[in-house]
């Protein structure tokens, strides 16, 4: 809507009722510390809070990102809001009176403001009506279904606000209408009624159901859902999308469940309103339902504000229909997923129950166990691909690792991907950990792209006029060609120096050969800036004729060198890649060589540590040598 320009009473009156811990804790979850609030900032990715907000100052700071601002400024920046926009609905929450500049606009203004907020008082009246049906003799068959079906006590019933909707056409239009005065247009707009289509008037859309009130995070009731009380489809109905009501945007029982997935620091979504209703009656309360959709990136992300370490736990029937249903709402999880931003696991009841049928013959504390052994969705994923398949035959091993390779190539997180390429080659070897190498050899190979697989190096032929970097197979040539190369561009290039040094030192790299390592020590010796490096080198050092005359190669230009360095900072990227493939592969043979002395029915912890390492460095050369390729093949 179109917003007049607000008077700046209002705006102050916003600033000093605003309380920045309330409005931010709708976002963030705080954790008291002395006398400010810190949690984890929602403007950038970390995993240790930096972000603090302090009651006395009504600000928050942000250590990592720096990020700062009132209350009015964290709302507009979280949801990429107008000023005026933010300013009018802090106004509605904490009841202060809307002015603006212009008094002819108030009243429209006004106006606008108070739609939403009759239809929270009309839905509020809805379920006031509901709920009442529910106690009266014509909810006699709603009720009993309620205590005798799903086994909920009167408590429970009323704590979700549990109703029953009469099964005539206008039963609720007369109610809201006529004895309620709301207007009939509002009413449709709360998504209740419906025109219609011939004979003009409207009709109620829940008739005869059991109803189940729709709560936002602030606990007010937004929409409905309903379950049929006969065979009447389909089973269950959801209200229509409002100017309340977004079904994308929405997680049932979220309102109750808040306070104990921050307290568990874990979030469980169930399928249906009644598994969600069944756990928290047994006392198990950081539970929502979705509301049979794919789960959006919005309801996740509204779920996880709760959630430090980011769990999530699908529960679904173990059968097909619950298998897909899980695979349904993961929906946009699984890029979350893929990069490690959210922990992801998948919880199939045995014999294919859901939640509420698991309770009735089970604890909570059994349920509560379920959940601590539930897989992560990746390893969840894996056991579907192995399930019910023998791979010892050729075929199945085949698809096995096909199907492997696909979710592998997905994982964003190197991390991550490290672990699953072993678990994965764990599996492949069929129990023989000798065959694990080879598996995860295998595994690398496919995961990669072909356009990025290494090709193999060769000698450089004599009579090739073609000017490459001449970079051997032999570890030593290889070493010596990019550490000799990296040196030429530090002496030549001294816009390059900065980087190169800052380079190794954040790679934690060193020239190995003794006479490179020679030159650059002496290097060091003057400013990185110096203009006149060569010359200052020779003249300081005549003393050591013998010493610099195994690296004087490096301090003269012919056609070939210049070739060379012509693309510098490609370059220099590709013999730092080199020389780190050297120290990697080192580290790599180093940590194999231990992996295969030590027994893993012994010592498995340092077993599993040793092979980890080494395929940790498997990767990180894998990695390296497609910088090399890339940048070589840019060059020229």
């Amino acid at each position: 809507m179109q917003i007049p320009r607000l008077h700046p009473d209002t705006i102050e009156e916003v600033k000093h009722r605003a309380d920045i811990v309330d409005v931010v804790s709708d976002y963030v979850v705080l954790r008291r510390r002395g006398k400010d609030f810190v949690g984890l900032c929602p403007f950038h990715d970390e995993k240790t809070p930096s972000f603090t907000v302090s009651p006395t100052k009504q600000m928050y700071y942000c250590f990592g990102c720096q990020a700062a601002g009132n209350a009015i400024k964290f709302v507009m920046d979280l949801n990429k809001r107008h000023f005026a926009e933010v300013v009018l609905d802090l106004a509605k929450r904490y009841q202060v009176p809307v002015k603006t500049l212009a008094p002819e606009q108030r009243q429209e203004l006004q106006r606008q403001i108070s739609l939403r907020e009759q239809l929270y008082e009309i839905l509020a009246s809805t379920a006031q009506f509901y709920q009442h049906a529910l106690r009266q003799n014509l909810g006699q068959k709603a009720m009993q279904y309620l205590q005798e079906n799903r086994q909920l006590k009167i408590e429970t019933i009323q704590q979700f606000g549990l109703g029953y909707a009469p099964p005539g056409w206008e039963t609720l239009h007369r109610y809201l209408v006529e004895n309620k005065n709301y207007p009939v247009q509002l009413v449709e707009k709360a998504g209740l009624i419906k025109p219609r289509k011939e004979g003009g008037g409207y009709y109620d859309v829940f008739r005869d159901r059991l109803m189940i009130p729709i709560h936002d995070v602030q606990g007010r009731v937004i929409a409905f859902g309903g379950r049929t009380l006969t065979d009447e489809q389909p089973k269950y109905l959801n209200s229509p999308e409002t100017e309340l009501f977004s079904k994308g945007k929405t997680l049932f029982a979220l309102d109750q469940a808040k306070d104990g997935i921050s307290k568990s620091d874990q979030g469980v979504v169930v399928e249906g309103y009644f598994d969600a209703i069944a756990l928290h009656a047994a006392g198990i309360n950081n539970v929502v339902a979705s509301l049979g959709t794919a789960l959006s990136i919005e309801q996740v992300r509204l779920l996880l504000r709760y959630s430090d370490s980011k769990q999530l736990i699908l529960n679904f029937d173990a059968d097909n229909a619950g298998i897909n249903a899980a695979e349904r709402a993961i929906g946009e999880i699984a890029t979350l997923a893929y990069k490690g931003e959210v922990q992801l696991k998948i919880l199939n009841i045995p014999d294919g129950k859901d939640a509420d049928e698991y309770l009735q013959t089970h604890t909570a504390a059994e349920y509560q166990q379920l959940l601590t052994n539930a897989p992560l969705w990746l390893n969840w994923q894996i056991e579907e691909i192995i399930k019910n398949r023998d791979l010892k035959q050729a075929t199945n091993f085949q698809i096995v690792t096909k199907e492997m390779v696909k979710i592998l190539q997905k994982i964003v997180n190197s991390d991550t991907l490290n672990y699953y390429i072993s678990y994965c080659a764990e599996i492949l070897s069929l129990g023989d950990a000798r065959l694990i190498p080879l598996r995860v050899e295998n595994l690398l190979t496919q995961i990669a792209p072909a356009s990025v697989q290494t090709p193999p190096l060769r000698l450089r032929k004599p009579e090739s006029k073609t000017p490459k970097l001449s970079l051997v197979t032999t570890e030593r040539s290889l070493l010596e060609q990019a550490e000799a190369l990296l040196l030429r561009i530090f002496l030549h290039c001294p816009e390059q120096r900065q980087i190169i040094f800052e380079e190794l030192e954040e790679r934690n790299l060193e020239f190995s050969l003794s006479h490179h390592r020679f030159l650059w020590q002496k290097s060091l010796e003057f400013p990185l800036e110096e203009v006149d490096l060569i010359s200052n080198l020779q003249n300081r050092y005549l003393e050591l004729e013998e010493d610099l005359k195994i690296v004087s190669h490096v301090f003269h230009l012919n056609e070939k060198n210049k070739q060379e360095i012509l693309r510098t900072p490609q370059v220099v990227q590709a013999t730092l890649a080199c020389m780190e493939i050297v120290l990697r592969e080192k580290r790599y043979r180093h940590f194999m060589e231990l992996w295969e002395k030590v027994d893993p029915q012994i010592e498995p912890e340092k077993n599993k540590s040793y092979y980890d390492n080494a395929i940790a460095e498997k990767r990180r050369i894998q990695e390296l040598d497609k910088q090399r390729q890339f940048s070589i093949a840019e060059l020229f």
